[in-house]
């Protein structure tokens, strides 16, 4: 039990930022060097749209931890 809680919680709201923020990062450069792959696009606005909610939902539950991520991140607040 105590190794469990020592591990990274996977389900946290914070991890899975973390890891949408890592995919759409290797993405959109990605794309910048191929313009034209129109799936890749489509999968990136998904992750943004998945990663926007989940900072919406944090947002509105604790503002102090949202407020941590987003300076952690480096993600500029709307």
């Amino acid at each position: 039990m105590v190794k469990e809680e020592k591990q990274e919680n996977r389900g946290s709201v914070e991890f899975q930022v973390f890891s949408f923020t890592d995919k759409i990062r290797k993405l959109a450069s990605h794309l910048e060097l191929h313009k034209k792959d129109f799936s890749s696009e489509r999968g990136l606005r998904r992750l943004l749209g998945k990663r926007q909610r989940l900072l919406a939902y944090l947002a509105k539950k604790n503002q102090v931890r949202y407020k941590k991520l987003i300076s952690r991140l480096d993600i500029r607040e709307k």
